[in-house]
């Protein structure tokens, strides 16, 4: 298993013991290491249009930095505390801001604002256009995910099981809700989705909730996956990736559960399908693409939950959550290699190697895929259709302007 373990205080005897095994697994299993990538012919001509280096200290542990997208600007952050702010097309860099807090989750966008949360339960707003400050809350617990931002609220999940909703004019507390965690959990948090009634969010015990955004009151809480077997690495059960809501469909996915499409009001589960997944999916019209713990990748009938194909190829990969691009899938991997896969067919079409392992899901906007690699190195690609040409150096993101 290579997710990571989020340790209790009151479980740590155990935890360390459960890793310690986990350890000597994977030290001893050759058939732990990442499946060897096959070769293929590129179907695709890709370009990487420019790059960019975040900078700051390389974290130690999982961390929910990725990246946003709003207006034609891309957002990012790194762990030493600079919120960062690209023209999506040209890379140039249109502002930075130094926050002074060890950064582990966002950037969420919204309201005109783009909002980040630390690691020592800090949750930061600043004005999207400009960088500078708009209001800060103190909050309890670690941040792990992006906060999501909607009908002028802030909703943002913590480590220790609360979903919060803060107001975006002023960071002032609205509401806050819980679910009780199980004793053991992945290191990691799902992020929450707003619609414009209600706040949704995944969690530890494998449930995923529904509330009214405007008070926190229950709409419903429904079980994705229950908690098997004698041990605590068997019971986990974590939905740590986020749930997609698209027209009245939920999809969620949790680790050793089960996919599922529920009905967005009133949480009537409509399917199951069998699949472990911490990674996460993403769906288009047609079909629900899933990362597997196991390292496939997966496609379901998005209204039936049959399965219409599985790619086994990056198997052991540690692969991000898809990532739907037209009519491609894209996933990351361990060794920082970007992979296109045939939407209908999840036959391979191209690679990209970044250098070093990904763990923030691709952004995929239009011709353009974004994708953040752990070292801190932002990269753009332009996709089109048809055989790849003559690689070309890429261009360097210019300085800001003074």
């Amino acid at each position: 298993m290579r997710a990571d373990l989020n340790l209790s205080p009151i479980r740590l005897p155990l935890a360390l013991l459960c890793m310690a095994a986990l350890l000597a697994a994977c030290a001893t299993d050759k058939a732990d290491k990442p499946l060897k990538l096959e070769k293929i012919q590129s179907q695709l001509q890709i370009s990487r249009s420019w790059e960019a280096s975040l900078g700051g200290a390389a974290p130690k542990l999982r961390l929910g930095l990725g990246l946003a997208e709003a207006d034609g600007v891309v957002f990012a952050g790194n762990h030493s505390g600079e919120a960062l702010a690209y023209n999506l097309r040209t890379g140039k860099r249109l502002w930075q801001t130094r926050l002074k807090l060890p950064l582990s989750a966002g950037p969420g966008v919204g309201e005109g604002l783009v909002v980040y949360g630390s690691s020592k339960g800090d949750l930061v707003a600043l004005d999207a256009g400009t960088g500078a400050k708009r209001w800060s809350a103190k909050l309890a617990s670690e941040l792990l995910s992006a906060p999501a931002i909607g009908s002028r609220t802030v909703v943002v999940r913590s480590v220790d099981g609360k979903l919060h909703a803060l107001s975006a004019a002023n960071g002032s507390e609205l509401w806050v809700t819980s679910e009780t965690l199980p004793k053991l959990t992945l290191r990691g948090i799902a992020e929450p989705v707003v619609t414009p009634e209600l706040a949704l969010s995944g969690f530890d015990n494998g449930r995923v909730l529904a509330v009214t955004l405007i008070n926190g009151n229950t709409a419903w809480d429904v079980a994705i996956a229950q908690a098997r077997g004698s041990s605590e690495l068997q019971k986990l059960v974590d939905i740590d990736s986020t749930v997609v809501v698209d027209g009245e469909d939920l999809y969620a996915v949790a680790f050793q559960g089960r996919v599922a499409r529920l009905n967005v009001q009133t949480g009537q589960v409509l399917w199951t399908h069998d699949l472990s997944s911490y990674a996460g999916l993403a769906v288009d019209a047609d079909k629900v693409y899933v990362s597997t713990a196991e390292g496939d990748v997966v496609a379901l009938d998005r209204k039936t939950g049959t399965e219409q194909w599985r790619q086994k190829a990056l198997e052991r990969r540690s692969l991000t959550a898809p990532a739907v691009q037209g009519g491609y899938v894209v996933v990351a991997d361990v060794e920082g290699v970007v992979h296109w896969l045939d939407a209908g067919s999840g036959a391979f079409l191209a690679r990209e190697e970044t250098g070093t392992r990904v763990r923030a899901v691709p952004l995929a906007i239009g011709d353009e895929l974004l994708v953040l690699n752990d070292a801190g190195k932002l990269s753009a690609y332009d996709v089109k259709p048809g055989v790849k040409q003559a690689a070309t150096p890429p261009a360097a993101a210019p300085p800001p302007a003074p």
